[in-house]
């Protein structure tokens, strides 16, 4: 297993918060109000920033949208690799066929998540839209896929880890940047 230490804090509560009520902003101005949308979590910390999504949505539009969570375990194309993969309850209870569904993630890397939370969504029904909210997009794409909404983007190299911390997930609400520690022979 590799070792990492802490290279950097690149987002505080304060700045999370601020880019949650941005995004919130971008995400009612583009679907014109709250009516259509719904948000969905990847599990797991997609779920909190969705509930933090939804409270600033709810500030601004004085209505609350629908939350669920979306567990994409069995749909990553790396599932055979996982010995024992962790499995959680995916919960939509919201039918999503019309909507504008927002799909919510922490951070965005190669695609991957994405794809697999593309496939597991379309098991539930035909959104009009599938729309991408994060918090932080670090490059690096194998796939070509973008998000629509970003809390802010981070150039980061593949020998770090970039990792968001929520609560109630975490103890903080924080965007730290990690690095992997070199051994004694150089190597990372």
């Amino acid at each position: 297993m590799e070792a990492y230490k802490l290279k950097a804090t690149i987002m505080d509560e304060a700045a999370m918060k601020r880019a949650a009520t941005r995004i919130a902003h971008e995400i009612l101005e583009k679907n014109e109000g709250s009516r259509s949308i719904a948000l969905v979590g990847i599990v797991t910390r997609g779920v909190p920033f969705a509930d933090l999504l939804a409270g600033e949505i709810e500030k601004i539009e004085g209505t609350r949208p629908p939350i669920g969570t979306l567990d994409i375990s069995f749909y990553r194309d790396d599932f055979m690799r996982n010995i024992a993969p962790v499995l959680h309850a995916t919960n939509i209870p919201f039918d999503i066929e019309g909507r504008d569904v927002v799909l919510v993630d922490d951070v965005l890397y190669t695609g991957r998540t994405i794809r697999a939370a593309l496939d597991a969504l379309m098991d539930y029904g035909r959104p009009k839209t599938v729309q991408l909210a994060v918090m932080i997009d670090r490059g690096h794409r194998e796939l070509p896929i973008r998000a629509d909404y970003v809390g802010k983007n981070v150039p980061s190299s593949r020998d770090e880890d970039v990792r968001m911390q929520i609560v109630p997930n975490d103890e903080e609400n924080v965007v730290e940047i990690w690095e992997k520690i070199q051994d004694e022979g150089g190597e990372r």
